[in-house]
Order: C-alpha cells, then structure tokens, then sequence
C-alpha cells in the first residue's frame, strides 16, 4: 500500500505542482513568445481532464485497480476510453500541460515544459510500459485509433481517420508552432542569387494550391492497408525528420513580393499572410506531393506517370510562385528518398554496425596488447576536445585538459564500483565520467574560471566523442543490447567480443544499442550547438543536455542486454540515473547565467594538443596487459 501511495502522490500532486515551478521560473530566464488565451487553455486543459478521468475511471471499473505502471490493474482494460487510444491517460496529461500554459500564457510552459512532458510519456512507454504490459497481460489489442495494419484489406473507416488524426493533425500542430516561434536571430536565406532573380508566374499558384486537397484526400483513394500504412509511416518520419531540421539550421527562405492583382494574385497574397519563411527549407509541400503520388500510383498504377508529373509540377511551383528556394525543392525530394526507403537506409546502417562489431583486431608486443578500437576512443576524444576549445577560447585549455583527462578516470572510477570483476578488469562507466568532470569545472569556478562555459562547451564536445567512441563500444561489445528482431539486430561472432564471451547472445540478433546512442547522441550536440549559436543561457544548454541525454537514455538502456546490470524496482539501475539526469537537468535550467558567448579566434595550436589527448585516450582505451590480473590491467 505504502508503494502505491507514494507513487499516486508523486504523480498526481508532486509532478503537477514542480511542472508548475518550473514553467514560472524558466518564464523569468528565457524570452520566448507568449501564445494562448483563457478560452483555450481551459477547453484544452478540461480535454485533458476529462481524457484522465475517463480513463481512470476505466481502470478501476474494468481494470479492479488505478493508474499505477509499476502497480497495474488486476485485468487489461481494453473497452472505455482505452477501446479508442492506447494511452488516454499520458495524453491527457500532456493536453492538461498544454491548456495550462495557453490560459496563462506561460511561454516557457508551452514551449518548454508541456513538450519535453511530452517526450518523457513516450519514453517512459518505449522504455519500460510497453514490454511490462506485453508480459502481464500478453499481447494487447490494437485500438481503434491505430495506423494502419500490414494487410492487404481495405483500410477499415478508422484506419483512414486515424491517418487525419495520427499524421496529419501532429504535424500541423508542429509546423504552426514553428511558425508561430519566428525568425531566428541568425537567420540565414537561401536564396541563390540566380533563383533570387528568378520572376514569380501567378498563375502557378493554382499548380501550388492543389497540393493541399491532392494530400489530404490520399488517405481516402488507398486500396490496401499496407499502401495507407506506408503513406501514414512516411509521414511520421518526414515530420521527426523535417521538424527538428526548422529548429537545428538558421535557413529561411522569405516569399517574393507579389506582382499585380488578380484571382492569383490575390490567393498568393493569402497564402503569404499566413506563411513565415522559417518552414522553407526542406519544403514539406514537395515532401507531402511525393509521398501523395506514391499512394495514387499504387491505387491507378496505369497512371503512375500522371501523378509523378503533378508532384514535379507542385515541386516547380514552389519556385515559379515565390514560395521557396530553389534549394527548398532539392532538401524536399532528398527527405522524400530518405523516407521512403528508409527500410533500405536501416539495414545499411545496421550492417556497417555488425562488420564494425565483428572487426576486433589485436597486435601482442610482449606484454602489451594494442587493440584497434581503442582508436575510436582517441580520435572522438580529439575531436571533442577540438570543439570545446573552440566554443570556450585558447584561454581554457588548460582546464579543458583537465576536464578531458579526469573524464576516464571517473568512468574507471565508477565501473569498478558498479561493474568491475575478475572478468572485467577496466571497464568504463558514463556516469563516473559526469561526476569527475563536474567536480573539475566547480573547481575551475572556484580558482575564477567561468565554470559554466567549461561544463557546457565539454558538454557539447563530449556529445561528439560520445557518438564516435561507441563505435568502439560496438567492438568490444560493452553496452550490448538484448535480443532483438532480425529486421533490427545485429549478430556478434567474434569470439573476443564481450557478447560472446560474458553472455549467452553470439550469433543471436541483438539490438545495436550503441548505434541508437550514437544516431541520439549526434542529435543531442547539434541541438546543444545550436543553443549556443542563439546565445541561450549557458545554464540552460547544461540543463537541457542532462535532460535529453536522461531521456535517450532511458529507452537506450531498455533494450541493452548486459547480464551484470542491476535491476531494482523494475527498472535497470541506469534508468534510475537517467531519471535523476532529466530532474537534474531540468532544476539547472532555472539557474541565472550567462548567455553562450560568439565563438572567439581558434588557435591552431589546440590541434597538437589535441593529438596528443587522442594518444592518451588510445592507450587508455584500446591498450592493456593481456597477462596481468591486477585491476585496470584488462580491456577484455
């Protein structure tokens, strides 16, 4: 009873009330646009009230429990509220969040604080609620609201509604509110000069409008569910692809002036009304064409050539009407090719990463041992070391090269703590690394350095050495992943890898956990990067690393396979330090700062340290006495 207390306190009062204090703060740090009124706040927020009650109500009439993940109900619930959606309650609290911040007008609230709730809902499912239900209660039913299913079937009323509701009602929303976000203070355009020079042809603007009602009747002319599925699904990943790329380049494409008047006219000048040049680069109105007549051609195949010449005439149109740049059009058709073979594009990137795990290469001289991947682990090192150096000037070497350096020791520190055995020697630990490194910038603070410009330009170039060190992770076989599909796994054969010495998963599909680090970690330092580039407070930069690199995290560990790992409370031990990274991250980001500097003059003289840095980690990583069993003495 005491558990189920606690967690329905946690939940119910605690989270609301510090989302609150968090949203008010971060409202006194950062200058973000206000948006909302009264009025749709409260519908929004009583949406989300209504969803929750529903649900719960659901839970306790045919469940015989409440909402409690780790304390579930006695019976899946599948009818009620849970017969239309599959997490009725997560997106009722995300709409609540969301009202809140439109009634008060709380920038922070809307921009900040509903969508990282948001993300850590959906992390939560991916990382831990989604396999604890499968194995409770089996196999759950797929709610109405669904996508649609890998069949040959027509697609059911609800599949086709679901396309609206999943696909294109998300993607509004994000789109709107990337428009509603502005011009950076760095904008860019993208404008060339010969397509700056090119005339605006008014009656294009009729190819242009039709996009819209070419797309949004796509999901009503499928013949297949498979065919809507795969419309649905380019969709969903064109819009966490394109979305995050608005945010991450500076590009802006404004619309050319209009000529004359006229119906045309006329139309183009509502169409500008209503458009802001910062959603121009990929141009989603290319994306959207291509992957509309990829489901009309497979509806009228005969016709294929006709709905192929439309989409290139709406992608020509996107010039001849002032709408985008030339440049707006190619970004457009290379998202399109990525999305609709990303099939293809995963099983390229998986591959690569099963050669890689299956290269071990090792050179005995005498007692020495040199291994090759210990040279992932020194050039990613060097390369983070080249780009904190580059964000915090010539003048902090000298602590940049301590932070470097007690980033090792700390990762040994920890793993021999947590992890270390007669089997594993040195091994390294993440988190050991965070705490030591830490500790040196507060140090650096004290002797008057400027603590937090050390943390966070570390930060952003550990994000990079990070990625390319866990190729050697993927080497050695350290943070493995657990079995996995055929589609997503990797095998491991080689018999020095750590997969097939210390587990019973050789030559079994495991998920490439180290490539989902990486591919998140790459993306975590170029949101980071970009911070930077809009002068955000550096506090906040530290804050939002340890949140988004908690939420990776999170679902990273998940699918790991690790048989050393402890579990405590249905949750792997670094899923709880993940939890404390994203609450961790979130207090920093209230703390006044400093804004991110413009970058200084780089001195070139940082690259020779740098080598010599990467000569280090290359010892400390990829060199060891193979006949030693003193601790430290192994890699293996």
């Amino acid at each position: 009873m005491i558990p189920r207390v606690a967690y329905t306190a946690v939940f119910s009062a605690l989270l609301p009330v510090a989302l609150v204090a968090w949203a008010v703060r971060l409202d006194t740090v950062l200058a973000l646009p206000p948006y909302g009124s009264i009025t749709s706040g409260v519908a929004v927020a009583i949406a989300g009230l209504l969803l929750i009650a529903a649900a719960t109500r659901d839970l306790w009439v045919h469940g015989g429990g409440l909402p409690a993940s780790p304390f579930p109900p006695k019976r899946l619930v599948t009818c009620g509220v849970y017969r239309l959606i599959a997490h009725p309650i997560y997106l009722g609290a995300v709409l609540v969040a969301v009202g809140v911040s439109l009634a008060t007008r709380s920038a922070s609230g809307l921009w900040i604080v509903s969508p990282v709730l948001a993300l850590s809902a959906i992390a939560f499912v991916a990382g831990f609620e989604r396999d604890f239900t499968r194995r409770r209660y089996g196999e759950p039913p797929v709610p109405l609201v669904r996508l649609p299913g890998e069949t040959a079937a027509p697609p059911s009323a609800f599949e086709r509604a679901a396309t609206y509701l999943r696909v294109f009602l998300p993607w509004l929303v994000l789109f709107e509110a990337i428009e509603y976000l502005g011009v950076p203070p760095d904008a860019r355009s993208i404008y060339f000069e010969w397509d700056r020079a090119l005339p605006v042809i008014p009656w294009t603007e009729g190819v242009y409008a039709a996009t819209y009602p070419f797309v949004l009747l796509a999901p009503l002319v499928a013949m297949r569910s498979r065919e809507l599925r795969r419309f649905a699904l380019g969709g969903i990943w064109a819009t966490a692809i394109v979305i995050p790329l608005y945010l991450l380049l500076p590009f802006i494409a404004e619309a050319k002036p209009v000529p004359g008047d006229g119906v045309w006219q006329a139309l183009m000048a509502q169409e500008r009304h209503h458009d802001q040049p910062v959603t121009a680069f990929p141009s989603f109105h290319v994306v959207w064409a291509c992957l509309a007549a990829q489901l009309y051609a497979t509806r009228w195949p005969r016709l294929r050539w006709l709905w192929w010449v439309f989409a290139a005439a709406q992608a020509v149109s996107c010039v001849t009407t002032g709408m985008h740049a030339a440049s707006d059009v190619v970004a457009g058709f290379a998202i399109y090719a990525l999305v609709a073979h990303r099939e293809a594009v995963w099983r390229s990137l998986r591959d690569g990463a099963e050669r890689l795990a299956n290269s071990w290469q090792e050179f005995t001289f005498g007692p020495i041992r040199l291994m090759s991947h210990g040279l992932y682990a020194g050039v990613g090192t060097a390369i983070a070391f080249v780009v904190a150096a580059a964000l915090a000037g010539s003048g902090n070497v000298t602590w940049l090269v301590s932070m470097t350096i007690a980033a090792p020791v700390g990762a040994a520190l920890w793993a021999q703590l947590v992890e270390g055995s007669p089997q594993l020697l040195r091994p390294y630990g993440y988190f050991g690394s965070v705490i030591l490194v830490t500790v040196v910038a507060i140090a650096a603070g004290g002797a008057g350095a400027d603590a937090w410009l050390l943390f966070v330009s570390f930060g952003i170039g550990s994000c990079f050495a990070y990625a390319f060190g866990r190729m050697r992770c993927l080497v050695q076989g350290c943070c493995h992943g657990r079995a996995a599909p055929l589609f997503l796994g990797i095998r491991y054969e080689h018999p020095l890898s750590r997969v097939v010495r210390l587990s019973t998963l050789g030559g079994v599909p495991v998920h490439p956990t180290q490539l989902y680090s990486m591919l998140w970690m790459v993306l975590v330092g170029l949101a980071m990067l970009r911070l930077w580039a809009i002068a955000a407070p550096l506090a906040f930069i530290a804050g939002a690393y340890f949140v988004l690199v908690g939420l990776g995290r999170f679902v990273e560990e998940h699918f790991r396979g690790e048989p050393q790992t402890l579990v405590i409370g249905g949750l792997r031990f670094y899923q709880w330090l993940a939890i404390a990274f994203v609450i961790g991250g979130a207090v920093l980001t209230t703390l006044g700062s400093s804004s991110a500097p413009g970058l200084p003059p780089f001195d070139p003289q940082v690259l020779s340290i740098a080598v010599v840095i990467g000569a280090i980690f290359y010892a400390a990583y990829g060199v060891d006495f193979p006949g030693s069993n003193r601790r430290f003495s192994r890699l293996r």
